[in-house]
């Protein structure tokens, strides 16, 4: 018979393990070797059955067991050690401590629609929740007082198993908080926190908060399953990107509007201070700007209001292409937000001006989440060197008038947490040689330019390493292929051959993640005749651990799961190709180390930035991948290999032609292997060792080890984004906010009279040359603007074959004479020094000045002389 309801009945236990508790509920666990073992000792056999997850874990044991744990002697001086280095660790200075940084925010808030902390939370489904797991960890490890917000998914992202016939299925279980590591948040009173939001049609919202210790960091998840809400509300928070479009956007109301709401009673009920900054992680959390507005509202206007949230928003964008944003119909945000809905007091048609694609190219239909998110917020960062430059091109039309070079979008490279991802085997050599508490220090704060104590590991020793670490995967590989092919409707007596799949002495290449087309899951495959010829070489061959899911609404990626599925199943190569179903953090944490060559292959420039290799050069693994996202930057040579690509080749992608491209680089791929990485992996000395690739794998952990670790990335937020944005919010009080909405305002008004009216350039004498300088003068009109007002700037540099400056320079002129001529025009000089030869080429061009305007760009305005588009006046040869 089935229950007609379903709770959880929590363990009691006896007051000498009480902290067992403690343990189990922060998730620093998860990345803390001593404490895990700990809780596995509890009950081996359980921990295996409860998926490595230690509240599953004490709601199961044996009472007889936990009785004897509580007489052991042994077992309580290691739980009271564990207990008081958690205590420790929560409660101690740490490096954002110690940075005696008066302007540091006093907290800040996280908001994200997915965190992959650990798979016993299950509330992720790729690249962008596992860097927001990270983030929160390396905030934690380095004392950030960082508040994550994020939704409660009943069923998180699906489970992925496949059919017979290799179609991925999907199932989507239930997950119990209370099975969880989490727990209500609660008022003085004891009832649950609840925030609501206003529905059309008079319905309402509701929702409770959830929170997960993240180490120091806490992590609130609001969630819509509760008994005061109807079947259509109770299920917004059902799944991880599911629904259709309404659905999204009431989640993603939920998460921004009711997300504010909830941060709000948590810092309330709990005293922690209120957050000075808001990091949007990506643009689905983008209404938060949109509920501090209203929080405003009493006292400031909505412009004023506006300048004041910007002010204290950071922006993260992680979408290299159009399609990856969440794009609403006009008339759906019209519905939900204004009067009869959420929000009735802030003017909808202000709202809608936000997310409007107002420029080139936009659909006027639209509500663009991202376009909202940029301009609701100051600063915004792209998450690698070329993703930053992609995302100023992308947006570019919200700045007209500006290269796609000086939109104020900057980079910052993601970062992956270095003690989630190291396999234990590669730490004991490193605690051996420097140390534990500098090792957890290299891991956790960072700042080294290289790991130099790595150059002492012998060589036997890593190559022994790397052995290790592959028999392990192959190990993991045969039971869960085994445990597939069992779920495929395969009997034990069929199975015999999972025994032998793998060879723990052959080079092993990994290929993991979402199933996009731009992925290229099967670019492998291109030449399915060569692909087996490496998988059999006679001395040379590779064998390749693939896994990774399609979207469940995605046929398209579904059929290239079936297409890889298929080439691995057959009889001649399964030994040497497997596919892996369900690919989760458990998974990649088993996968990642044992390969010694990380795969990916996306279509350049779509990878905004692809940090599981940097997972595996953490772990000594070698990176073969195209030249897109983080590894465009740090490739050099000594760390992996480069697919070549042909996207600057006409009719190779440029022009549409995707199959040729993919001919062309999978062409690539099979020789690159063959030539150069297979052969490095079996060209031993007279002591059986590969001493090139040895080499190889010692300069991977010495020079990318500390450029990949998320500490790094969070201390560059920090110092780059999050100081800054304190800063800029503190300056901006009620009455500095209405200043600057109205200056704003004056300028855009007064804007349409500015003009650079006359440019001459006198030579300081003779033809110019090298080191020379030239005066320029320049008379512009400004309306009714002073001069303190705008910037007048001299932009010089050598230009190509189309007269565009590269590589600018930008000078400010200065006001030469106290008043306007009879024209009204004023008269701005300065010197241009000829400091490059060749082609030379300036123009110039007027922009808004204001000391608390974070970028010249951020107006969006500017004025140049009318005969010149862009920067291309002047040109000296």
């Amino acid at each position: 018979m089935k229950a007609i309801r379903r709770f959880t009945v929590r363990t009691v236990l006896p007051e000498p393990l009480r902290p067992l508790g403690e343990l189990a509920q922060n998730l620093r666990w998860s990345w803390h070797p001593e404490t895990r073992e700990l809780l596995q000792s509890v009950d081996p056999g359980g921990w295996r059955a409860a998926g490595g997850d230690p509240v599953r874990l004490l709601g199961a044991v044996p009472a007889d067991r936990l009785a004897a744990l509580a007489r052991d002697r042994r077992f309580l001086r290691r739980l009271t050690a564990a207990a008081e280095d958690l205590t420790d660790y929560l409660t101690g200075p740490r490096w954002y401590q110690g940075a005696d940084d008066r302007e540091l925010p006093s907290a800040i808030a996280y908001f994200s629609p997915e965190y992959g902390i650990t798979a016993a939370l299950p509330q992720y489904s790729g690249g962008l929740g596992i860097l927001a797991g990270d983030h929160l960890k390396a905030a934690s490890d380095l004392g950030l007082p960082l508040i994550g917000v994020g939704l409660l998914y009943r069923h998180g992202y699906f489970r992925q198993s496949l059919s017979r016939e290799g179609w991925q299925q999907e199932h989507y279980p239930v997950l119990d908080p209370n099975e969880l590591p989490l727990t209500l948040l609660r008022e003085p009173g004891g009832d649950p926190a609840r925030v609501t939001l206003a529905l059309p049609g008079g319905r309402t919202l509701h929702a409770q908060v959830w929170q997960a210790k993240v180490g120091r960091v806490p992590l609130l998840l609001l969630d819509s399953d509760v008994e005061d809400n109807s079947l259509g509300e109770r299920e917004v928070t059902d799944r991880l990107y599911g629904g259709g479009s309404e659905h999204r956007l009431l989640q993603e109301m939920l998460l921004g509007i009711g997300g504010v709401r909830a941060l709000r009673a948590y810092c309330r009920i709990t005293g922690h201070p209120a957050p000075e900054v808001f990091h949007t992680n990506e643009g689905h959390a983008g209404f938060l700007g949109l509920e501090r507005i209203n929080e405003l509202a009493p006292e400031l206007d909505f412009d004023a209001a506006l300048e004041a949230v910007r002010a204290g928003t950071v922006f993260t964008t992680h979408t290299p292409v159009p399609a990856g944003i969440d794009r609403f119909d006009r008339g759906l945000i019209g519905r939900h937000l204004g009067p009869g809905g959420e929000l009735p007091d802030v003017d909808v048609d202000r709202v809608l001006t936000l997310g409007a694609e107002n420029y080139p190219g936009g659909d006027p239909d639209v509500f663009n989440m991202a376009v909202m998110g940029l301009r609701l917020a100051q600063r915004a960062n792209g998450v690698s060197t070329l993703h930053g430059a992609v995302s100023r091109a992308m947006f570019a039309g919200l700045w007209p008038g500006f290269d796609p070079e000086e939109v104020p979008i900057r980079s910052i490279t993601n970062g992956v947490h270095a003690p989630t991802w190291i396999a234990p085997e590669v730490l004991r050599p490193a605690a051996r040689q420097v140390g534990g508490q500098r090792t957890e220090d290299a891991l956790t704060v960072g700042g080294a330019e290289r790991w130099e104590a790595v150059e002492s590991i012998p060589d036997a020793a890593i190559w022994e390493l790397r052995r290790t670490l592959r028999e392990k995967l192959v190990e993991e590989v045969r039971g869960r292929l085994r445990a597939s092919w069992r779920q495929r409707g395969a009997g034990d007596l069929e199975l015999g051959w999972c025994d032998q799949v793998l060879d723990p002495s052959v080079l092993t290449i990994g290929f993991a993640r979402r199933v996009p087309s731009y992925k290229r899951l099967t670019l492998m495959l291109r030449d399915p005749e060569r692909l087996a010829g490496l998988l059999l070489h006679p001395e040379r061959p590779i064998q390749i651990v693939v896994a990774g899911k399609a979207h469940p609404a995605d046929d398209g990626g579904k059929r290239l799961v079936q297409e890889l599925v298929r080439f691995a199943d057959e009889h001649r190569v399964r030994h040497r190709i497997v596919f892996l179903p369900d690919y989760d953090m458990a998974m990649s944490q088993a996968m990642l180390p044992g390969c010694d060559v990380w795969l990916n292959n996306p279509l350049r420039p779509l990878e905004a930035c692809g940090t599981s290799g940097m997972k595996a050069a953490l772990n000594g693994g070698l990176n073969l991948s195209v030249l897109d996202g983080w590894w465009d930057e740090w490739f050099d040579g000594d760390n992996g290999w480069s697919i070549p690509t042909a996207d600057e080749g006409a009719g190779a992608g440029g022009d549409g032609d995707t199959d040729r491209r993919d001919d062309i680089e999978a062409a690539a791929l099979y020789q690159l292997i063959e030539s150069r990485v297979a052969p490095c992996f079996y060209d031993t000395d007279r002591g059986g060792l590969p001493r090139r690739w040895i080499e190889m794998v010692r300069h991977t952990l010495v020079t990318l080890g500390p450029k990949v670790l998320a500490s790094r990335m969070v201390r560059e937020y920090v110092d780059e984004l999050y100081a800054p944005a304190a800063r800029a919010h503190r300056a901006l009080t009620a009455p500095v906010a209405r200043e600057l909405s109205a200056w704003k305002a004056r300028v855009r008004e007064q804007w349409p009279k500015v003009a650079v009216d006359h440019v001459e350039a006198q030579p300081a004498g003779g033809t110019p040359e090298l080191g020379s300088s030239l005066t320029l003068r320049v008379r512009v009109a400004l309306g009714d603007l002073e001069p303190g007002e705008v910037d007048v700037q001299a932009v010089s540099g050598r230009v190509d074959e189309s007269d565009r400056i590269t590589d600018p320079v930008v000078v400010s002129l200065k006001p030469a004479g106290g008043h306007p001529d009879l024209d009204g025009r004023r008269l701005y000089e300065g010197p241009l020094t000829l400091d490059r030869s060749g082609p030379f080429g300036y123009t110039v061009r007027v922009l808004p000045a204001h000391p608390l305007l974070a970028s010249p760009a951020e107006p969006g305005l500017i004025a140049v002389p009318p005969e010149t588009t862009g920067m291309t006046a002047g040109v000296l040869r």
